[in-house]
C-alpha cells in the first residue's frame, strides 16, 4: 500500500486523501499544513507529503495514512496535523487518539487488509486509489502502469486482444452488464475509415460516485485502457465524457491527459509501432440520460441530449456516423489488469456468468459509508454487516437499493443473496454502475418510490410518450397515496402503468424507471395498502398521515412540549398528563425532540 517510487528516499510517507468527500473536510488545507510543519522541522527529506485519492472509508475522512507503519489516523482535523508530525514523524510515537479505533488491536497496528471494512474486499478497478498520487505519471508507471499497453503493442495483435478480453469474461460495469469482449469485437469487425472509443463517466444516479472516484484516485488507468481499446478496434481518438460537476476528476484528467503526451503514451506513434491514440474531454451539464449510449453521443455531437432508436448500435454507427465504442470508467479500469495479469486470473474471479469484482458507493443507513470494490459473488449481508458495519443506532435493516433510479429495493429476505447481474435481476433490480443505498425501520417504501420516481420525471429528456408523460402520472398516482388521498384502484393503475413503461419507451433509461414503483409493490405492498386503506404511514415518514400522540402512561405533565410547540397545540396541567389539538398540530416534530421522557410517539 505504499505509493510512489520515491519511497526509497524516504524514511516515511504521509498519504492525504484528495478525493471529493475528503477535499470538502479541508484534506488540502491538512496537505498543506503537513508541507508547513515538516518544514518546520526540517524533515523534509525524510518524509514525503502525498495526496492520493480516496481510500473509501469517507465515512472516517479526512483521512490520512503514515508509512511505513501504515498508522490511520481518521478525521483528522488542520488543528491535529501538528501534534501528529511532532510525535509521530519527528519522535517515532504514535498519536494513538487519532487512529481509527478498528485499526488498532492491543497496541498493534493492524494492517488495512485486517481492518473489517477492507478484509473482504478485493480492489482490481480501485487497486491505486488511495496508494499513489493520480497527478504524478511516474507514480502509476512504478505500479506497472503502461505496461499492459506496450504488451498490447508489441507482442498482441488486436484479435489477440480482444480474445483476452472476451475470455476474461468481463461485462459492462456502466448497468447493462454487456460482456466487454463482444462489444469490442463488433466494433473491430464494422469497417469504416474512423473509429472512436469513449470513455463514459457521466456517472448521475444519486449517491452514486465509483467513476468519479476512480478518475479522480487513478485517471491513467482509464487513459490506458483506452489506448488499448483503439489499438484493439482500429481507432485513433478517444473522448470522455464527464459532467462538469466533477472538478477534481475533470482537472486529474486533465493533468493525465497532458502528462501521458508529454511521455509519448498518448499521440503519434506510441511506443515506436506507429499506432496513434489521442484522448480529449468533453464536459456534460449533468443531464441523467445522456448516461445512455445514444444520448452521450447526440452531446458530443453537440447536440441535445436525447436517446435514438437501435439498431443501428454504436458499433455499426455512432458518433458522427462512425463505428464507436463505449465503456464506462469501472469497465475500462479493469482492462490493463487484464492484460497482465491474464484473462484466466480475472476469470477465476467471481462467479460463473459474472466474473471479477464491483465497485459500490455504500451509503444511505449504514455505518461505514464509503467506496468498496468486491468480488461478484459476496452476498449483500456481507457486503452491508461485515464491511459496512450494520445499521447504526441499533435500527434494524429494511431494504437496499441497487442500481439507483433504474434498480428497485431488495428486502431484508435476501440478504443472503449472491451480488451479481442475473440474481440482482431476478430479484427485481439490477447492478446498474454500482450504487447500493441502505434503509432502515424509519424507511418508507412508498416516499422512496415517490423519490425516485420524482427524479427520473425531472431528468426524463421527454422525446418518448410512456416516459415524458407516463412517469409523470406514477409521480402523481404515488403524491396521492403519500397524501393520504389514495385508492385500491390507484395501486392497481400504479402497476398497470409501470409495466406499460417499462415495455413501450425508447431508451434503457425509461424501460427502467418503474422498477423502484414495481419492486416496492413487490415486496412491501403492505405499505402501500397501509397508505391506502388505513391511511396510515407505518413509518412516520408522509407527513400528511402522520398523527402525534402523547401517551398517557409515560408523560410526567412537565410542560416542556407545550413551551417549545410553535402553533401552541399542546395543553395540559402540570403534573398532569398533557394532550395534542390534532387539528391545530403542525407535525413538525419538535415536541418530540423535547420530551425529556420520551412520551410522545408519531405513527
Amino acid at each position: 500500500m505504499i505509493g510512489g517510487k520515491s519511497m526509497a528516499f524516504y524514511r516515511s510517507q504521509v498519504l492525504v486523501c484528495g478525493g471529493t468527500g475528503c477535499t470538502s473536510s479541508d484534506s488540502n488545507k491538512i496537505l498543506e499544513k503537513f508541507k508547513e510543519e515538516v518544514k518546520k522541522h526540517d524533515i523534509e527529506k525524510e518524509v514525503e507529503i502525498v495526496r492520493t485519492g480516496c481510500f473509501g472509508l469517507c465515512e472516517l475522512g479526512p483521512v490520512v495514512i503514515v508509512y511505513p507503519e501504515g498508522a490511520f489516523y481518521s478525521r483528522v482535523k488542520v488543528e491535529d496535523v501538528e501534534e501528529i508530525v511532532a510525535e509521530h514523524l519527528v519522535k517515532g510515537r504514535v498519536v494513538t487518539r487519532l487512529l481509527y479505533k478498528e485499526s488498532i488491536d492491543e497496541g498493534r497496528i493492524k494492517s488495512l487488509n485486517e481492518i473489517d471494512f477492507y478484509k473482504k474486499q478485493y480492489r482490481v478497478a480501485l487497486r491505486n486509489c488511495g496508494v499513489i498520487d493520480p497527478e504524478n505519471i511516474d507514480e502509476y508507471i512504478a505500479f506497472d502502469g503502461y505496461k499492459a499497453l506496450a504488451k498490447v503493442l508489441t507482442t498482441m495483435t488486436p484479435q489477440e486482444v480482444i480474445e483476452e478480453v472476451k475470455k476474461s469474461g468481463l461485462r459492462g460495469r456502466g448497468g447493462g452488464g454487456f460482456p466487454t469482449g463482444l462489444k469490442w469485437e463488433l466494433t473491430a469487425k464494422s469497417q469504416a475509415d474512423q473509429k472512436y472509443v469513449i470513455c463514459n463517466a457521466d456517472e448521475g444516479d444519486p449517491g452514486a460516485f465509483m467513476d468519479r472516484s476512480i478518475l479522480e484516485g487513478d485517471p491513467h488507468s482509464v487513459l490506458e485502457a483506452m489506448a488499448i481499446a483503439g489499438y484493439a478496434i482500429g481507432a485513433n481518438q478517444g473522448y470522455i465524457y464527464v459532467r462538469a460537476e466533477y472538478p477534481i476528476a475533470v482537472q486529474r484528467l486533465e493533468v493525465a491527459i497532458k502528462q501521458a503526451r508529454e511521455y509519448g503514451l498518448l499521440g503519434k506513434n506510441i511506443f515506436g509501432t506507429g499506432f496513434d491514440f489521442d484522448i480529449e474531454l468533453r464536459l456534460g451539464a449533468g443531464a441523467f440520460v445522456c448516461g445512455e449510449e445514444t444520448a452521450l453521443m447526440n452531446s458530443i455531437e453537440g447536440k441535445r441530449g436525447m436517446p435514438n432508436p437501435k439498431p443501428p448500435f454504436p458499433a455499426q454507427s455512432g458518433l458522427w456516423g462512425k463505428p464507436t465504442l463505449i465503456n464506462n470508467v469501472e469497465t475500462f479500469a479493469n482492462i490493463p489488469v487484464i492484460i497482465l495479469k491474464g484473462a484466466e486470473w480475472f476469470a477465476s474471479i467471481g462467479t460463473e456468468k459474472s466474473k471479477g469484482t464491483k465497485v459500490f458507493a455504500l451509503g444511505g443507513k449504514i455505518t461505514n459509508t464509503g467506496l468498496v470494490e468486491v468480488p461478484m459473488g459476496i452476498t449483500l449481508r456481507e457486503v452491508i454487516y461485515e464491511i459496512g458495519g450494520g445499521i447504526p443506532n441499533g435500527k434494524k435493516f429494511k431494504a437496499v437499493q441497487t442500481g439507483g433510479p433504474s434498480g428497485g429495493c431488495i428486502p431484508a429476505e435476501h440478504l443472503d443473496t449472491p451480488i451479481d447481474f442475473d440474481t440482482l435481476t431476478a430479484l427485481g433490480s439490477m447492478m446498474g454502475s454500482g450504487g447500493m443505498i441502505v434503509m432502515d425501520e424509519d424507511t418508507c417504501m412508498v416516499d422512496v418510490a415517490r423519490f425516485y420516481l420524482e427524479f427520473t420525471v425531472d431528468e426524463s429528456c421527454g422525446k418518448c410518450t410512456p416516459c415524458r408523460e407516463g412517469t409523470k402520472r406514477l409521480l402523481e398516482i404515488l403524491e396521492k397515496i403519500c397524501e393520504g388521498k389514495g385508492t385500491e384502484e390507484d395501486l392497481q393503475r400504479l402497476e398497470s402503468l409501470a409495466y406499460t413503461i417499462k415495455s413501450a419507451s425508447l431508451c434503457g433509461l425509461g424501460q427502467t424507471a418503474p422498477n423502484p414503483v414495481l419492486s416496492t409493490l413487490k415486496y412491501f405492498r403492505h405499505e402501500y395498502e397501509a397508505h391506502v386503506k388505513e391511511k396510515r404511514c407505518p413509518a412516520g415518514v408522509c407527513k400528511a398521515l402522520l398523527q402525534y400522540k402523547i401517551l398517557q402512561d409515560k408523560c410526567k405533565g412537565c410542560g416542556i412540549c407545550a413551551k417549545n410547540c410553535p402553533a401552541n397545540a399542546i395543553s395540559g396541567k402540570v403534573k398532569e398528563p398533557f394532550v395534542i389539538d390534532k387539528n391545530k398540530c403542525i407535525k413538525c416534530g419538535v415536541c418530540i425532540e423535547k420530551c425529556p421522557f420520551k412520551a410522545i410517539v408519531r405513527g
